[in-house]
């Protein structure tokens, strides 16, 4: 095993002592190309051009002498820390680091970034990142070679955003562009770069002020606590199929979380959307009701969520939507199931106010290839002044978990 690994971070400027000192000493190199030319690095240490980080780390693990491995930016932040510390190598390893690449970006761009999401996009799952920059704000994007801002772009389809894209930063071919989403994917970017993506309705004053947490908002614009509100939360009484009992049940099997995408058919008034908003996911609200639509709208704006409302008829819309993780149907029947059930989301739920259309829902579900569960659920609102019952409610509740395929 080497006798000591130095991670030393470059950001562009000049190396700190700490670093010097340490590459000086150096018996082995490893980093990219315009690492290992750097003229402080020893002309007689070995040199390994970094492609793969755990190839590098096996063979430092083998070398006796002084090693030293040097990475763009913080290598702490998204680096090859991470990997050189994993316990089949067996590494400990110091620290030098520098202005991570992030970091930079926003100092370019002259923004604060404690409100930022940050999500490293890969080409095997760069819906993932798509998806938060749906969901936020404002959302720092590390790319890489097939997800970089073209790719981002064009999955971001219709939804309008403002990128600052930051290529080779900390060099002499430093360039910064501010382009909207549209504008994009008609130029060539260098890789890797870091892309700002910026835009949607504002969080509320709330996330205006100083916050005390990174990456996220902590309380809410609206004062609301938890999740399966009440109607009074969002404006009063609600549509058939959004009552806070079926809405919560709902939820709690869907599990939206950040990085997915849930699609809501049939939105209603968009509580639902609004409360899997709440969650960090990105949501797209679906409804043939102009009314509705504008209802919803009106709502995520309120709660200060973001929220894509597509105003159309279900089946026939679902074609041009991007791939979802999960789906909620509050309206179409088994017609609809059975179209979500052809994308292939993780899990559905949907609801019946009858035993014959439940069994329907639920032939839909099985036939596409899902595990179905139902369950009656039956509320009763108290009137509790005096105890008695003011509003009863029995409805079937529909999911479906999909079947990995043999």
């Amino acid at each position: 095993m080497a006798d000591r690994v130095t991670v030393i971070g470059w950001d562009g400027s000049a190396l700190t002592a700490a670093a010097r000192s340490a590459l000086g000493a150096a018996t082995l190199v490893a980093g990219a190309a315009h690492h290992l030319a750097l003229p402080e690095v020893p002309p007689n240490a070995e040199r390994i051009r970094l492609g793969s980080v755990s190839l590098a780390a096996r063979r430092i693990a083998q070398h006796r002498g002084t090693a030293v491995v040097l990475a763009d930016g913080d290598p702490g932040f998204f680096g090859v820390v991470r990997t050189l510390r994993a316990p089949e190598h067996g590494l400990e390893v110091e620290v030098v680091p520098a202005v991570s690449s992030v970091a930079a970006a926003f100092a370019r761009a002259g923004m604060p970034w404690d409100d930022a999401q940050v999500v490293v996009a890969h080409s095997r799952d760069l819906r993932r990142a798509v998806n938060v920059c749906r969901a936020h704000t404002k959302v720092a994007v590390l790319t890489s070679p097939g997800a970089g801002p073209a790719e981002l772009a064009l999955l971001l389809g219709g939804v309008h955003r403002t990128f600052v894209i930051c290529e080779d930063l900390g060099t002499d071919r430093e360039r910064v562009t501010v382009l909207t989403s549209d504008k994009v994917a008609d130029h060539v970017w260098r890789d890797p770069n870091v892309v700002i993506v910026v835009g949607g309705s504002p969080a509320g004053a709330a996330a205006q002020g100083t916050g005390w947490i990174a990456g996220r908002e902590v309380g809410h614009p609206t004062g609301a606590r938890g999740w399966g509100l009440p109607a009074g939360a969002y404006g009063g009484a609600l549509g058939e199929g959004e009552s806070v009992q079926l809405r919560t049940a709902q939820l709690a099997r869907l599990g939206p979380q950040v990085g997915d995408l849930v699609w809501d058919i049939g939105a209603g008034s968009g509580a639902a959307a609004v409360e899997a908003a709440r969650f960090g996911a990105a949501v797209i609200a679906v409804d043939a009701d102009p009314d509705a639509c504008g209802r919803a709208a009106a709502l995520a704006r309120r709660h200060g969520v973001q929220l894509q409302v597509v105003r159309g008829r279900a089946p026939q819309i679902l074609d041009d939507l991007p791939e979802p993780d999960v789906i909620r149907v509050g309206a179409g029947g088994a017609e609809v199931v059975t179209a979500c059930a052809a994308r292939r989301p993780e899990r559905i739920v949907t609801h019946a106010a009858t035993r014959d259309e439940a069994e329907a829902l639920g032939r839909a579900l099985a036939d596409g290839g899902y595990e179905v569960e139902c369950a009656l659920l039956q509320s009763v609102d108290l009137d509790t002044s005096v105890w008695v019952e003011r509003e009863r409610s029995v409805v079937f509740l529909l999911s479906g978990y999909r079947v990995p395929h043999p």
